[in-house]
């Protein structure tokens, strides 16, 4: 949960996750949305990678990142069951 959490203290990589949120991207594409060098890109991506909030697939030469929303949602509702309470109902679902 720490690595999540690490991951996610920094607003390059949580503005990584929201790009991919929107569907898997390569890293090029990614990189051109942010005014820093390759090699920082590459250790942002690394974090995320370490964390598991992201899936690398290589397709020819380049490196295609998918997001990874289940691990996020499962350490998010590790998080909120950590402090003894209950995750929140989905709409029109009931407390039994």
């Amino acid at each position: 949960m720490s690595q999540v959490f690490r991951a996610l203290s920094d607003p390059t990589r949580r503005r990584v996750l929201q790009l991919l949120r929107k569907g898997p991207m390569s890293a090029g594409e990614i990189s051109d949305q942010f005014n820093v060098a390759k090699p920082t890109m590459s250790a942002h991506f690394a974090v995320l990678k370490e964390a598991d909030l992201v899936h690398a697939e290589k397709v020819g030469r380049s490196i295609i990142y998918h997001l990874k929303l289940s691990v996020l949602e499962e350490v998010l509702l590790g998080f909120v069951h950590s402090f003894g309470a209950e995750a929140p109902k989905p709409k029109g679902e009931t407390a039994k």
